[in-house]
């Protein structure tokens, strides 16, 4: 008769090596890493509406100026946001929903500053 085993058989041997990313931890990760990119695309946010909320009223009117400057700020912090979220520690724990945000608030300044 053969003798018991104590550990359970898997694939790889009887000592089975965990992964660093476990899917439960996922959720407290995302919270800790979303929160400073939240909290960076406020600004970016804040700078998109002011830019659409000005509307100068002539072609020499200096606003014009003010609201190119704010999307240009609109689209820099929203590059360096795409820049924090390429990090592999964020690719790998964020979904791919987080690039969006970045691409439609720089595409709406764009816009918004090519028009005016």
């Amino acid at each position: 008769m053969p003798p018991a085993r104590t550990t359970p058989r898997t694939r790889n041997g009887p000592h089975r090596r965990e992964s660093i990313d476990l899917p439960e931890d996922r959720g407290c990760l995302r919270w800790v890493l979303g929160v400073p990119l939240a909290l960076l695309y406020v600004p970016a946010v804040y700078a998109c509406f002011l830019a659409l909320a000005m509307s100068p009223q002539s072609v020499h009117d200096p606003l014009r100026d003010d609201v190119r400057f704010l999307a240009g700020v609109c689209v820099a912090v929203c590059f360096a946001g795409l820049l924090l979220t390429a990090v592999p520690v964020f690719h790998r724990t964020m979904g791919r929903w987080w690039y969006a945000v970045p691409f439609l608030l720089a595409g709406v300044a764009y816009v918004r500053a090519l028009t005016v």
